[in-house]
């Protein structure tokens, strides 16, 4: 037949015996699609079946591990319910409103309104103190120190994380309760028309020790996950605004602080229920005073997991009972804080998905 393929070769390739695909579909009601191509440098067919199989194989176990995370709460939560129930039926006072705690009396009379307005404030210090600090830290590492300091000075930052909370809580009493009392008193002295320092002493074991205490607690892991999130800002973004003629705080203002700003508010939010939970520091720096003052600098204010710590051992089974229902209390302010902070992130997502 000279130059012209015979019917056993495939007209377009060459190759002896493999018709072309157009042909080997045609009058045979099977679409094309539905053969197998080799890859490109031969191999045989793809494996499609076993690629299927592993997909679902993997999207299983991620069903399955988002499915026990939810089971695990709901559990934590009908325990909780199960174990305070009791308590909360022989109270004499009204759970939410009650200052004082007296669960282990033959009259039970306890409230958790003192422990939640203690363990609230101390964790807004905290944060009002930290964040900013972490933040300046944070675009110091990632924008403005050379390699060379920058991961040394980040590397010991995080081992701040590493250290036990026992250890914040001792050195809080044993060494930074006296400056802090000095400098209580100066506030006293200088600003005492302002509610929140006024009083007459004594101070020392305050809202404001506790808070400064959690601050530290705090500051490495909002500056380790801000100074990531920074570090992840598109270059072309920064280059443009130093293009723009922006220097490099105008760059750090219009480019990546809005961009980071997300993954802040995770950060933040992350430190905020290290605050809140936090239980042996507090214990060893607070007054264990059940009371509601805004007066951060005189000796007084408790929490709730302080006050867990502190009165477990002695507890009958009311007062356990009532422990597991304060519990329960700081376990739900969490899961509002928690719920509260995906909500800002995701009205957030649109800025992140356009700018990355």
């Amino acid at each position: 037949m000279g130059d012209y393929p015979s019917r056993s070769e495939n007209a377009v390739t060459g190759d002896p015996g493999v018709a072309p695909r157009h042909t080997r579909a045609a009058g045979t009601g099977v679409s094309p699609s539905s053969y197998d191509e080799p890859p490109i440098g031969g191999g045989g067919a793809l494996p499609r079946k076993k690629s299927f199989s592993m997909e679902s194989g993997f999207r299983g176990l991620s069903v399955a591990a988002g499915a026990m995370v939810l089971v695990i709460i709901v559990a934590i939560a009908v325990f909780l319910i199960s174990k305070a129930i009791p308590a909360l039926g022989a109270n004499t006072e009204n759970f939410l409103t009650y200052t004082r705690w007296f669960p282990n009396e033959s009259n039970p009379a306890f409230g958790i309104a003192a422990l939640a307005f203690g363990t609230v404030l101390t964790s807004i210090i905290a944060l009002i103190v930290a964040v900013p600090i972490s933040l300046g830290i944070a675009l110091f590492l990632s924008h403005y120190a050379p390699k060379s300091l920058a991961t040394p000075l980040g590397f010991t930052i995080d081992l701040l994380a590493a250290v036990p909370s026992v250890v914040f809580g001792l050195w809080g009493r044993d060494v930074f309760q006296q400056p802090v009392n000095d400098f209580s008193v100066w506030l006293n002295k200088y600003f005492s028309w302002i509610p929140i320092f006024g009083g007459e002493g004594p101070f020392g074991q305050s809202i404001m020790l506790g808070g400064l205490v959690l601050a530290i607690m705090v500051l490495p892991i909002v500056t380790s996950l801000s100074r990531e999130v920074f570090q992840q800002t598109p270059g072309m973004n920064e280059e443009a605004a130093l293009a723009l003629g922006a220097t490099r705080w105008e760059m750090i203002r219009i480019a990546v602080i809005p961009y980071g700003r997300p993954g802040v508010i995770a950060a933040v939010m992350l430190g905020l229920g290290r605050a809140l939970g936090e239980t042996i520091a507090l214990a060893l720096t607070l007054g264990l005073v059940f009371n509601i003052s805004f007066n951060i600098i005189e000796i007084g204010g408790n929490s709730v997991a302080a006050n867990i710590a502190t009165t477990f051992g002695e507890a009958n089974e009311t007062g356990r009972g009532a422990l597991i229902a304060s519990g329960l209390v700081l376990f739900a302010i969490t899961l509002v804080v928690n719920m509260a902070a995906r909500a800002i992130i995701y009205r957030r997502r649109e800025f992140r998905d356009s700018a990355a």
